[in-house]
């Protein structure tokens, strides 16, 4: 070590010498220092990361053309004709004379109330039409024997008038005699219940003994159900209405020129039903509850597998979209601003492409209103591969591209 000259100051730096040693913590920090400069040494010469090849995609070339363009609807089914069987008099249920549940054609007996009481109803009134005919013959033939003796002024006036006045009166009597008869007659008639209508017979709501009275509850007897045909009943929005509307105004979708419809239905387990039917009826006003109208199907049900009550889908047939683009559902993405789709340029870069799309086509396809035109190069496998502007690999569908296992 260097003495310091007499009279430095103390401020004067120390220096020492080279083959001296070094305090502990000067060569802690030079041991550092030259480690880190390996360290960036070392890393300035690594290579650079290579770059991620291109994402491999199927495509399909867009190509306009005429399809049907079905539209489906969540829909139940209804009995055609319902009615509900009532007992229109009081009496004992003396028999129930169908199978619950079966099927019942029209006027066959379903109950058979007593009829005693009012057979003797009955009775009693045709006795007295009985009994007012008889008297209506006394007037009439009183009557005859007045008008000439009143003619010859044998008798006064007011006997013939008398005599006109009773043959009135028994031709009144008789009359209502006749009604009260074809009353009764009614009221017995009414203690035979049979079925209206050809259909499935519900269980019945009350037993064999059962006194049933016309004015309550109890009247309510059953109900039947005609099942061939079925309606199936379904509900359009109003948005669906207005864009098909506006579809149609522009072009886009053609309509039967004689407005019939046909719709096939698919039951709950996937089967479509064999017979097709058409649309009967729809709603002239729209509901204040749901902002949609009624529309409701006809459709033959001659094995009666449908039946009342059943959720099933039908499809409406007949709209055909001209120069249509469809395109498969994955295909599309939703996006910030609406639905995009990835179009291939020539160059093999992606290209992001806003859409607007119309009515699915089917389970897996989609129509594309306006965004894409025929020969557009659309990615339909690999889009979350994608990344706009960077190139892709094109590859068949389900293999791998051209040259390679």
């Amino acid at each position: 070590m260097v003495a310091p000259r007499p009279g430095a100051s103390h401020k004067t730096k120390v220096q020492y010498d080279l083959q001296d040693p070094l305090p502990d913590n000067q060569l802690v920090r030079s041991t550092a220092i030259l480690f880190a400069a390996a360290l960036a040494a070392g890393c300035s010469k690594e290579k650079p990361a290579a770059e991620r090849p291109a994402p491999q995609v199927v495509v399909m070339s867009v190509t306009a053309a005429t399809v049907q363009q079905p539209i489906s609807f969540v829909a139940q089914t209804e009995s055609s004709q319902r009615v509900d069987i009532v007992a229109r008099v009081s009496g004992y249920l003396e028999k129930i004379a169908y199978t619950e549940g079966e099927l019942v054609k029209e006027g066959q007996l379903l109950f058979q109330l007593d009829p005693k009481p009012f057979q003797a109803q009955a009775d009693a009134a045709k006795g007295q039409v009985l009994s007012q005919q008889a008297r209506f013959a006394t007037a009439k033939a009183n009557l005859e024997r007045t008008k000439p003796l009143a003619q010859q002024d044998a008798l006064s006036r007011a006997d013939l008038d008398r005599a006109q006045g009773e043959y009135d009166s028994a031709s009144a009597g008789v009359f209502a005699a006749q009604a009260k008869l074809r009353e009764a007659e009614l009221n017995l008639g009414y203690t035979t219940i049979r079925s209206p209508v050809t259909g499935l017979a519900s269980r019945s709501q009350q037993r064999q003994g059962t006194y049933i009275n016309a004015m309550a509850e109890s009247a309510q007897l059953t109900y039947v159900a005609a099942v061939d045909p079925v309606w199936v009943n379904f509900s359009v929005s109003q948005n669906q209405m207005a864009r098909l509307r506006a579809d149609a105004s522009a072009g886009r979708v053609t309509m039967p020129q004689d407005q019939k419809f046909p719709v096939e239905i698919t039951l709950s387990d996937g089967a479509v039903y064999p017979e097709k039917g058409s649309i009967s009826f729809a709603d002239p006003s729209f509901s204040q509850d749901t902002g949609s109208f009624l529309v409701r199907a006809v459709i033959p049900n001659p094995q009666r597998a449908l039946r009342p009550g059943m959720f099933v889908t039908a499809k409406v047939e007949g709209l055909v979209r001209p120069d249509a683009i469809v395109i498969p559902q994955l295909a599309v993405q939703q996006g910030a601003n609406g639905h995009v789709v990835y179009v291939i340029k020539p160059d093999k870069t992606a290209e992001l492409r806003p859409v607007v799309v119309g009515d699915y086509l089917g389970e897996k396809n989609i129509v594309v209103v306006e965004g894409l035109k025929s020969g557009d190069q659309v990615v339909i496998d690999g889009v979350l591969k994608v990344v706009p502007g960077k190139p892709v690999q094109i590859v068949p569908p389900g293999g791998a591209p051209p040259g390679k296992k």
